[in-house]
């Protein structure tokens, strides 16, 4: 089978390798080359190889740390130059006149790729403006509370902090052990925090120190037949975990776009639910400002139109790949060295290895080592670049590789996680 797929793959490879050379135009229809959906190149290097082409990413080091900010591939890249260049020509004019109607475009765009109405989805930053816009927008009372976990973002929980310390309202801590495979333990965790003063569950759709996925839609009902809204820190599933806000009947949520639809950096997402946009207040104060418009949330006064109009481009390079076949080889990719190192001497792998559970995130910690010195000595020996992470009960190394990772890269990191514990 996998001889007989790469050989209905490398019949495409001429398409494939001159649109990622050449670039998609900037100035008009790009061509994307044809893929056969049934195609299955998980594994297939050949193919991930000439993705990497897309990619200016730096051959002298391993990159395995996508899950802060993801590379834009040049055709992104050269996407903000392009706009960036056209601003510079007469900016009042091009930006404001020109580009800044461009926004709706990419709004369609966005909330085709998230499965929303066009009209409940705003652009922005990241994740913390969009998440921050909902956490002081919600008209919540003193004494009203909110139930969120130890493992969230810290920007989202220091926005929710403020708010206690400024209005009143009492924050109820969860706190996981992970990784975790246990659906019903985790809605039950959240559901038995539950009391008649509550009003808002913020929920982190996957936790950024080690991977986790969360069971949001099985939460988000709970959590809705309880009577609640949930906000959804999206940041590290949207376009990396195949899903559906409409699927997931989602309140609010925030993601950041130059994360896994390796957009432009700072370019971020707001999704809410239509019915909700006339109650919450924007962050940046607007004309009316409990109009139902999601236009309302976008006063951010002048910003990059560069960044903006790139973002569409991101999301042309994103399907030219595949929302199922880009989950399928970053989860096998994770996989792939995880199932490597895991049967090594103190090795404890803090991710699952299911996919239910987990996407291209991976978390391990070695016996008797503090994750800085493991992450320090994987780039000083080998020039692999991890994270490493001390957060609450989460303690170990984070591994990220993307859709420009190949075999041969995590074969280094294998290999040198094998050298820390040999030597």
């Amino acid at each position: 089978m996998i001889k007989s797929n790469r050989r209905k793959f490398l019949s495409t490879l001429p398409l494939l390798s001159g649109y990622l050379f050449a670039g998609a135009s900037t100035t008009g229809q790009s061509k994307i080359p044809y893929l056969d959906p049934a195609l299955d190149v998980t594994r297939d290097e050949d193919f991930w190889h000439q993705i990497k082409q897309a990619y200016s990413v730096s051959p002298t080091l391993v990159n395995l740390n996508n899950g802060g900010v993801c590379p834009q591939p040049r055709v992104v890249q050269e996407a903000v130059e392009h706009y960036n260049r056209w601003s510079n020509e007469t900016p009042t004019y091009y930006m404001w006149r020109i580009l800044d109607k461009g926004r709706e475009t990419i709004r369609r765009k966005l909330a085709e790729l998230a499965d929303v109405d066009t009209e409940e989805i705003a652009i922005n930053r990241n994740a913390s403006e969009a998440l921050e816009t909902i956490i002081f927008g919600l008209q919540l009372e003193r004494g009203d509370e909110v139930i969120l976990t130890k493992q969230d973002y810290p920007n989202m929980m220091n926005a929710w902090k403020q708010r206690e310390h400024r209005d009143g309202i009492v924050l109820k801590w969860l706190s996981f052990e992970f990784p975790s495979e246990d659906i019903d333990m985790m809605v039950r965790t959240y559901r038995e925090a539950i009391t008649p003063k509550t009003k808002i569950i913020h929920l982190t759709h996957m936790i950024n120190w080690c991977g986790q996925l969360m069971p949001a839609k099985e939460i988000i009902q709970m959590a809705h037949d309880a009577g609640l809204e949930v906000v959804l820190d999206s940041a590290h599933t949207f376009a990396h975990i195949p899903f559906s806000y409409r699927d997931l009947d989602c309140d609010y949520s925030g993601t950041s776009l130059h994360k896994w639809l390796c957009a432009p950096y700072g370019s971020g997402m707001l999704q809410i639910k239509k019915e909700h946009i006339s109650k919450i207040y924007p962050l940046f104060g607007s004309p009316d400002p409990v109009v139902d418009d999601v236009r309302k949330f976008e006063h951010l006064g002048t910003r990059s139109f560069a960044i903006e109009q790139a973002i569409g481009h991101a999301i042309d390079f994103h399907q030219m790949i595949g929302a199922k076949r880009k989950f399928e080889r970053v989860h096998y990719l994770k996989n792939y060295w995880m199932e490597a190192v895991k049967d090594l001497p103190g090795i404890q792998l803090g991710t699952s290895l299911k996919p239910e559970f987990g996407g291209g995130i991976g978390f391990f910690g070695i016996d008797g080592m503090e994750p800085g010195t493991i992450a320090s000595e994987l780039f000083k020996k080998n020039r692999v670049h991890t994270v490493a992470m001390n957060v609450e009960n989460i303690h170990g190394v984070r591994v990220t590789p993307n859709v420009y990772t190949l075999t041969t890269d995590l074969d280094v990191l294998i290999n040198g996680i094998k050298s820390i514990i040999n030597s």
